[in-house]
């Protein structure tokens, strides 16, 4: 395992302990409203302290980009991108979906990617060049071709609701030709899904850069296809994000773009 590769995962692991723990009483917990339908507890911050010494303890000069604390500018050409909790509206409500997501860029690509689910104890890792593994163990993506009998993942944007009849075009035109569609509410855990092969493909609008990150190198990874609106590389600014299978990716992308308006396009 790479050496960073190794700090990301004893970092996950040991927020996700944290988070593991802490779900038994959320109770007790003290919630914040970041933005309307968008909470944050101590949870959150707890875990992305404990996944920042983690990494400053073995590279004090790397830059961190981190959903809570936000950026920490460093000397070296190395960004780590986190997000301690994604879907902490499921860890609220005792919903076993959630994850800790950990990606480590070198002058501005991914490197390497850490999705874990501390309730599963599933560990997703990829480093460029070297494959995607589930607890150790290779990930392909799925193989399909075609929308028919397909699986999609997707997530709602309920943080901009206003964007929510574009969605619904978008899921309009793919219900009809898929077997079913999944809105599970991690988007880092949905994107290690499609590298698993367990969801054939995923769209989304408007993700921060710690949601997507980790999860698009494990699908490249894992031999699929990652991409904007657009179907360029410009996801992680755009935060639209269409991925699948070298042969199921294009299918969507054709299916989504006439439903968006133009500045979604590029």
């Amino acid at each position: 395992m790479h050496p960073m590769l190794n700090i990301a995962v004893r970092a996950a692991r040991q927020a996700g302990n944290f988070i593991a723990r802490s779900a038994e009483h959320v109770d007790r917990l003290t919630i914040e409203s970041k933005a309307p339908n968008d909470f944050v507890t101590e949870v959150d911050r707890v875990a992305e302290q404990e996944i920042i010494q983690v990494i400053r303890k073995a590279y004090p000069d790397h830059a961190i980009l981190a959903e809570e604390s936000g950026v920490q500018k460093g000397k070296a050409e190395y960004q780590w991108i986190i997000d301690p909790l994604d879907g902490t509206t499921n860890f609220l409500h005792g919903f076993p979906q959630f994850a800790v997501s950990i990606a480590v860029q070198h002058r501005g690509r991914t490197e390497q990617a850490v999705v874990y689910n501390p309730i599963s104890q599933e560990l997703y890792t990829a480093s460029r060049g070297s494959g995607a593994q589930l607890n150790g163990r290779r990930m392909r993506v799925a193989q399909r071709r075609h929308l028919d009998g397909a699986l999609l993942g997707t997530g709602f944007p309920f943080r901009q609701k206003h964007h929510l009849e574009t969605y619904l075009n978008t899921f309009k035109i793919l219900f009809g030709e898929v077997a079913d569609i999944r809105r599970a509410g991690s988007a880092a855990l949905d994107l290690a899904y499609v590298a698993a092969g367990r969801l054939d493909g995923f769209w989304e609008f408007r993700l921060s850069p710690w949601d997507i990150a980790a999860g698009a190198l494990l699908i490249q990874e894992a031999g699929g296809v990652i991409t904007d609106f657009a179907g360029g590389d410009n996801y992680l600014e755009s935060g639209n994000v269409i991925a699948g299978n070298i042969k199921l990716h294009p299918v969507i992308l054709r299916k989504i773009r006439p439903q968006l308006p133009e500045e979604a396009r590029r």
